[in-house]
């Protein structure tokens, strides 16, 4: 536990740090004289660095090591909190909000590394539940944290608070997280793989920013094609210069392992069901039931005790099922509690309904992370991270643009045929919810087919350390005397 202390922080104040910052934008917009595209970038450039540099932050950790990564990652988090919170302008705030999100993506992966490497058997399943359910309650508490800070006191505490918190939590890193020391010795730049490097942020910052900016600017729009474009071309020549580089940054090989592959895809099908889903059920409960902010985030709460129900009995599940038996379950469970408002109509009662369900599913997929991890190599621990970290991220902004297009085709037809803007809403609504519960389900098949089906079957998929590359130096042909 002493261990997963400093892990939870770092899921919990990085993804706090998504969504904290919305409800603060008309304090920002006074004091800081921001308009519609300022706030807009204010929000967004922290998603945009964290995300497109996810995969650089796990290329550090497996050569600098996870504590060595994290004590870093910290501390750059924490100044850039500080001169955020101290910003006198907006362009000034989003200049900080970029280094958070370098900070931050340095953060996760080594802490999802830790799991990968520290723990073992049940107590890794536990890890990776409780590193779940630290992201989960962030995204739900931040938009009420961000709220009353704003209202009582000043935004800027916003980003002072992440300070003492980044404190604490490099002082649990120094204390409980063992230092293996660099993984690599020479040939570091090499190692960095800079080609990837280039080619990996590229393409993931033109599809986060195509994510973010196309619900705004409309997917057809030229940036946003343009973007898309760039995007796809990066990832292109980022797969043929990892198959040919001495030191990929991402070893395609891995996705021949079908735990690694298959755990993926089922965490991209989650992640493009639940981040849509409750994006759009806070706007429902305010626009269609007239809850208040507090109101709409009070509903949430049965989804956060269930969901910790659900960590706390994953893993003995796990021990007597196997991971693709507790994970397909969860997936169904998931699927169950998305219904309640297309079966039984909308109302508050259904919402909470769904919402424990959601929650108790949601803590039964958690080893679906923890299978991932389980398979992946100590020297690539770091990478193996940071694809998983990639994936919750960009499936989470691309679910809400996907149930987000859902939503709004049903809507303008329910408006077409002479429905009320609420009603409109509501049926776009339920059609993004059964949407999400086919995604969801399709996460279950995969899930049951891929995932190992004992601890035993587990060990016997484990991808194997890669035997170390001699310096560049020691490979050279020496001179005749």
């Amino acid at each position: 536990m002493w261990v997963m202390a400093p892990v939870a922080l770092a899921a919990f104040i990085t993804s706090l740090d998504n969504t904290v910052i919305n409800i603060a934008a008309p304090a920002l917009r006074a004091d800081l004289g921001l308009g519609l595209s300022g706030l807009q970038w204010a929000v967004t450039s922290y998603i945009l660095a964290f995300s497109s540099l996810l995969l650089v932050g796990g290329r550090l950790t497996d050569i600098i090591g996870r504590r060595r990564a994290m004590l870093l990652g910290f501390l750059v988090f924490a100044l850039a909190s500080l001169a955020a919170g101290l910003a006198p302008t907006g362009g000034a705030l989003v200049a900080a909000r970029v280094v958070q999100g370098i900070g931050a993506a340095l953060i996760l992966p080594a802490s999802l590394s830790v799991i990968a490497s520290d723990l073992e058997g049940e107590a890794r399943d536990l890890g990776a539940g409780i590193w779940t359910a630290s992201i989960a309650i962030a995204l739900f508490v931040g938009p009420v944290v961000g709220g009353a800070i704003s209202e009582y006191l000043h935004w800027s505490w916003i980003f002072f608070l992440n300070v003492p918190v980044a404190a604490v939590a490099m002082v649990l890193v120094v204390a409980n997280i063992p230092d293996r020391g660099p993984r690599a010795q020479g040939d570091v730049l090499a190692r960095l793989d800079p080609p990837g490097l280039v080619l990996s942020t590229v393409a993931l910052l033109g599809i986060t920013y195509a994510l973010v900016q196309g619900n705004d600017d409309g997917f057809a729009s030229t940036p946003i094609v343009a973007a898309f474009a760039v995007a796809v071309a990066a990832s292109i020549a980022f797969m043929v210069v990892e198959t040919r580089a001495r030191y990929p940054l991402v070893d395609v090989s891995l996705f021949r392992n079908r735990v690694f592959a298959g755990g993926t895809a089922a965490q991209v099908l989650w992640g493009l069901s639940i981040n849509g889903v409750f994006f759009f059920t806070s706007l429902f409960m305010q626009d269609v039931l007239d809850l208040s902010p507090t109101q709409a985030g009070l509903v949430f709460v049965p989804l956060a005790l269930t969901l910790v129900l659900g960590v706390a009995i994953a893993p003995k599940l796990v021990t007597m099922f196997g991971a693709n038996v507790t994970v397909t379950a969860g997936m169904v469970v998931i699927a169950i509690g998305l219904l309640p408002i297309v079966v039984l109509g909308a109302g508050v009662s259904q919402q909470v309904l769904g919402c424990a369900i959601v929650g108790l599913g949601s803590g039964l997929t958690t080893p679906l992370t923890s299978a991932i991890l389980g398979v992946m190599p100590e020297d690539r621990a770091g990478i193996g991270s940071a694809v998983v970290a990639v994936a919750r991220e960009i499936s989470g902004v691309l679910g809400i643009a996907l149930i987000g297009a859902i939503l709004a085709a049903r809507q303008a037809s329910a408006l077409a045929e002479g429905s009320s803007p609420q009603d409109a809403f509501l049926d776009g609504h339920v059609t993004g919810l059964v949407g999400a519960a086919v995604l969801v389900l399709l996460g279950a098949i995969v899930s049951a087919w891929t995932l190992p089906r004992s601890r035993a079957e587990a060990a016997r998929e484990a991808i194997p350390v890669t035997p170390p590359i001699p310096p560049v130096s020691e490979t050279l042909p020496r001179a005749a005397p």
